[in-house]
């Protein structure tokens, strides 16, 4: 399966109930250079889970050594930070995801890839479907091309 269709095949063993009641389900691959492990960010995101912000539908972490092989980080390996996140992988990222993120992260550097259900869009999500509308484009917008833009128009202002 491909990260992109991750979220149609999770969906597969929830029944119908679950599913109209389930909020936008997003993924996310965050890159940690020049690191064994994540870094500080990770107490702030079981935070996100345990206030039920959202919720995680699958979670690996992967280590791409400096001679370019990439392995499954086993939470055992993250600490306690890990211990607190035992039980959350469901299996729906599978080898090819994997390969598909390692291929692109950096020599010596670890990643989390991160499938996840936005809790707190359900209610919205639901009354949308509900009165008839669905989604037809999504998309995340990079915060560096944000800033980028911002630059942009601010610089004609400088140069005066």
């Amino acid at each position: 399966m491909s990260l992109r269709d991750a979220t149609v095949q999770s969906t597969g063993e929830i029944d119908a109930d679950d599913l109209d009641a389930m909020g936008p389900v997003d993924y996310l691959v965050v890159e940690f250079p020049h690191r064994k492990t994540p870094g500080e960010g990770m107490p702030l995101f079981v935070d996100l889970v345990d206030r039920g912000i959202i919720r995680v539908l699958d979670l690996a972490f992967i280590r791409k050594e400096d001679d370019g092989n990439v392995r499954r980080v086993a939470l055992a390996e993250l600490g306690p930070v890990g211990a607190v996140l035992e039980g959350a992988s469901s299996n729906v990222l599978d080898d090819s995801d994997i390969a598909e993120v390692g291929a692109v992260i950096n020599p010596d550097s670890a990643a989390c890839i991160l499938v996840y259900e936005n809790r707190w869009a359900a209610p919205l999500a639901r009354a949308m479907r509900r009165s008839g509308g669905q989604v037809v484009a999504s998309d995340r917008l990079q915060i560096q091309a944000i800033l980028a833009a911002l630059d942009a128009l601010e610089a004609p202002e400088r140069a005066t």
